[in-house]
């Protein structure tokens, strides 16, 4: 048992992948309702790799370089794939350079999450999380053939509008907006409670109303990082209340804002990007290495 605990969590992240490749094939056959599909449950299979590794103690530094190349897969190339075959080879001209963008934008934020954030402890991402991109940017598909997609309300077409969002989901991947971690489910903290709440929430709303739920979930979460970033850059310009080089800025206390040390994020309201902690080291006392613990070391929010 202890040879093949392993292998779970690996197990779910090569699920992932498949469904991401049966993804890109049934969309280059015209199917794009089951692709969209073949996304979410890659979505979900990205979701409880990190946790079955930690529910084993399995986690390792080659399952957390596996999951960025997959989620490269999956939440890259196969949704700009779908949108391509759905949209844009129809589109004429250069519009194709649309899915080479979303698909680089989704590298290069996995691969600065890897530099940057993976192995530490985090409340908060570094951009739009590249599933968190992926399944909205595919979902709106689905969104767009329900009764709730008026056309009159949009302005135009989905097919028109859908190049906006991914532009913008695009963006918004390698920008500096923070972005909030799923909290850990639990019943012994407030923060766990509504965690769960969360998660609860999202499961039934998938499961009762999938396609008019997901793509307006999904644009929830990217506006609300958007919100929060405008909210805290416009604390920053206020006036400190503190003197002192270790006066806590808003959004930034010594313990980092959920008590981790090393905890991310604040924004600089002139800069408008943000700015990480530097760890403070207690003479004589080692710094921690990085946690092998796969829930804190996935793109997934």
């Amino acid at each position: 048992m202890r040879r093949a605990a392993p292998a779970l969590p690996n197990g779910f992240t090569l699920g992932n992948l498949f469904f991401g490749i049966f993804a890109i094939v049934d969309a280059s056959h015209g199917a794009f309702s089951h692709a969209v599909l073949w996304i979410v449950l890659g979505a979900l299979c990205d979701t409880f790799d990190g946790r079955v590794a930690r529910a084993t103690g399995t986690g390792s530094r080659f399952g957390e370089e596996l999951d960025s190349l997959v989620d490269a897969v999956s939440f890259g190339l196969a949704p700009a794939m779908i949108i391509y075959f759905s949209v844009l080879q129809y589109a004429g001209g250069a519009w194709w350079l649309l899915s080479f963008l979303f698909c680089a934008c989704a590298v290069i934020r996995l691969a600065r999450f890897n530099v940057t954030q993976v192995g530490r402890p985090k409340t908060d991402f570094i951009g739009l999380p590249s599933p968190a991109a992926g399944m909205t940017l595919v979902t709106y598909y689905w969104f767009s053939q329900t009764p709730l997609y008026d056309q009159r309300v949009f302005g135009m077409p989905w097919d028109e509008t859908v190049k906006f969002v991914m532009g913008g989901l695009a963006i918004l991947m390698i920008s500096n907006v923070p972005y909030p971690a799923i909290p850990k489910i639990g019943i012994r903290t407030w923060r766990q409670i509504g965690g769960t709440l969360v998660v609860l929430g999202a499961a039934l709303g998938i499961l009762l109303y999938g396609r008019e739920f997901c793509f307006p979930a999904g644009m929830a979460y990217v506006f609300y990082g958007l919100g929060k970033a405008f909210v805290l850059g416009l604390i920053d310009r206020l006036p400190a209340g503190g003197e002192g080089e270790d006066a806590a800025r808003p959004g930034q206390s010594g313990a980092g804002g959920d008590g981790w040390p090393d905890a991310p994020i604040a924004i600089s309201g002139a800069r408008g990007a943000l700015g990480s902690h530097r760890r403070r080291r207690t003479p004589g006392r080692p710094t921690p290495g990085p946690s092998l613990d796969r829930t804190a070391d996935t793109d997934t929010p």
